[in-house]
């Protein structure tokens, strides 16, 4: 066999009835044995090993899932140990059931070559209701547009029942110290008010009794300052060219609120408050 120059060209044929010498021999993939062009397929030298690489799978007649046979193996354990370990029989009616068309009186199955979904209702149909008279579609669902009073209070509501997280130390003194500052603004005011209301009355008063004070000749007194004239013309003239042209009709005395930290004055509580939030970083502490 072979050549001086290759002796080792060319093989025998492995088939005993054959023995052929063939220089382009065949190796089965199974086997591994070698064979000429003739017996070259696994029907032809009768493999015994040509099941060794096929794919063998069983359906489930309990469950409808595959079952793959293992080479070299008894199919009858392969069964068993699926019984045992992943068998589901419930789930055979969920394989086995088919979609249908729901319009009533319809039997087409529904597979991927005759399904349409309509773009109203969403639901898949044949192509012979897919149409919306043909299955009497409902049409779009309507979007609510108007607007509901009852659910933005609700809403207020669930926001105000949320927990609120504690603020922190600098917080709660500027919360504090503004609460304090407001009450003290509506306090002047009130004041303010008062004393306005006062001056009004005694000027109107005063005006409507010019001719009564001349002639009783009573002393009166500024409701403002205090002073005291002998007729109710030369109070007029005292309350109108003092306090109402000075623009300090109230009277009332101004409070300066000194910064802890800079001594710097204020004459509103809030401006205070500002400033020692934005130059000494909320802390009141000197």
């Amino acid at each position: 066999m072979g050549t001086p120059e290759f002796p080792d060209l060319g093989k025998h044929c492995a088939v005993s009835d054959c023995k052929l010498i063939d220089f382009l021999p065949f190796t089965c993939d199974r086997c591994d044995q070698v064979y000429c062009l003739e017996h070259r397929s696994y029907i032809k030298h009768q493999c015994a090993k040509a099941d060794k690489l096929d794919v063998t799978v069983v359906i489930c007649p309990l469950c409808t899932k595959g079952v793959r046979l293992v080479p070299d193996q008894d199919p009858n354990i392969t069964w068993e140990n699926h019984v045992n370990t992943e068998c589901d029989p419930s789930n055979y009616e969920k394989a086995t059931k088919k979609k249908k068309c729901p319009v009533p009186g319809c039997r087409e199955i529904l597979v991927f070559s005759n399904t349409i979904n309509c773009r109203d209702c969403k639901v898949d149909h044949c192509l012979k209701h897919r149409f919306g008279p043909d299955h009497k579609c409902p049409g779009p669902k309507k979007v609510e547009t108007s607007f509901s009073f009852m659910n933005l209070v609700n809403g207020s509501k669930r926001q105000d029942s949320k927990p609120k997280s504690s603020p922190s130390t600098s917080s709660k003194w500027t919360t504090s110290f503004l609460n304090m500052a407001s009450n003290i603004r509506a306090s002047a005011e009130a004041g303010v008010s008062r004393l306005r209301g006062d001056s009004n009355t005694a000027w109107q008063t005063a005006r409507g009794g010019v001719a009564q004070s001349h002639t009783s000749g009573q002393v009166e007194q500024c409701p403002q300052c205090g002073a005291k004239f002998s007729s109710v013309t030369t109070l007029v003239d005292h309350v109108q060219k003092v306090h109402e042209r000075s623009g300090n009709r109230s009277g009332a005395k101004v409070t300066i609120d000194v910064c802890p930290k800079c001594s710097r004055g204020f004459r509103d509580p809030v401006s205070l408050v500002e400033h020692v939030e934005r130059d000494h970083g909320g802390s009141s502490r000197a």
